[in-house]
């Protein structure tokens, strides 16, 4: 079965973690500027407060997991309030020291792993587009065990070394996904999968993208009218079906202009245009620019400057 949160991380081409260990303990309190990367949080000890802008303030404890696909700015803390600390977050991602923040003598209050995932893909903001700003996972304990299989990966030189983290990194983050709750989560993918009917039709999206679907054949698939299908699917997933659609179809076509192994035909017909002028003028009124520009800044940007 067609599994719609495999795809978009496998799409999203997870190529490495980068992590640390982070304690705190007395009074302490740090925020963090805004990082851009997605980026994780898995408490191994104690308790702290998490701060993401915009959201409400998160009680961590240990076992919890917070995945953050945008990364805006947030503060970190113990629980007496104090003026924050301001962290970069970029200069710290170079340092591979353990991060104490608060008194740096005696047991600390909270340990956790913190970082962020690196993809290949370009498209990263798919994660923004159909996931909430903020998954909070309580209580599964598989999580933190993917998280230290991870850091004791990344700390070695074995062969098959990034293989194995990529799989890693991979089960890590539909681990997350998959054990965040849907029912009531903001507008988003993970809030249409949690709808049995929506999801069957969304699963259908994502297993024959070039199909000429239509809001109609959608909605019999979900066994709904289509005027029910139509505002459940947009009032659920935060856009109508045929905008989720064509977003789908042009993530795969930016992943595919960006390996560069089909042509311009090639890719027009995978994602369901009988022509490449019209798959054209179709990317160029979604992503800004035409297909052949999209793959010539792909490329560019991966060459190595002289």
């Amino acid at each position: 079965m067609t599994d719609p949160l495999a795809e978009l991380i496998t799409l999203l081409r997870p190529a490495r973690v980068m992590g640390k260990r982070i304690s705190g303990a007395g009074r302490w309190g740090v925020r963090y500027a805004p990082f851009g990367h997605p980026g994780f949080c898995v408490v191994t000890d104690g308790a702290c407060l998490l701060t993401v802008d915009g959201a409400d303030p998160l009680h961590l404890q240990a076992g919890d997991f917070v995945f953050l696909p945008a990364t805006p700015g947030f503060i970190l803390s113990g629980f007496v309030p104090v003026e924050p600390q301001l962290v970069d977050p970029a200069a710290l991602a170079a340092q591979d020291l353990e991060l104490r923040h608060g008194a740096l003598e005696g047991e600390p209050d909270v340990r956790m792993l913190g970082g962020y995932f690196v993809f290949e893909s370009p498209d990263t903001a798919l994660l923004v587009t159909l996931l909430p700003p903020v998954i909070h996972v309580r209580g599964e304990d598989r999580l933190g065990v993917l998280v230290r299989l991870v850091r004791e990966e990344a700390m070695q030189t074995r062969a098959g070394r990034d293989l194995i983290l990529t799989r890693l990194v991979e089960v890590l983050l539909i681990e997350a996904l998959r054990a965040a709750p849907g029912a009531g989560a903001p507008a988003g993918l993970l809030r249409g999968l949690a709808d049995e009917r929506l999801a069957r039709s969304i699963r259908e999206m994502h297993r024959e993208p070039a199909r000429a679907w239509t809001v109609e054949q959608l909605a019999q698939v979900a066994a709904l009218s289509r005027s029910a299908y139509f505002q459940r699917f947009t009032r659920a997933v935060g856009m109508p079906p045929m905008e989720y659609l064509i977003a789908w179809r042009m993530a795969i076509a930016k992943d595919m202009l960006d390996r560069q192994e089909l042509g311009m035909e090639q890719v027009a017909e995978r994602v369901g245009y009988s022509s490449a002028s019209t798959f054209s003028t179709a990317f160029a009124r979604h992503v800004g620019r035409p297909p052949s520009g999209y793959a010539r800044e792909r490329r560019r940007l991966r060459s190595p400057v002289a």
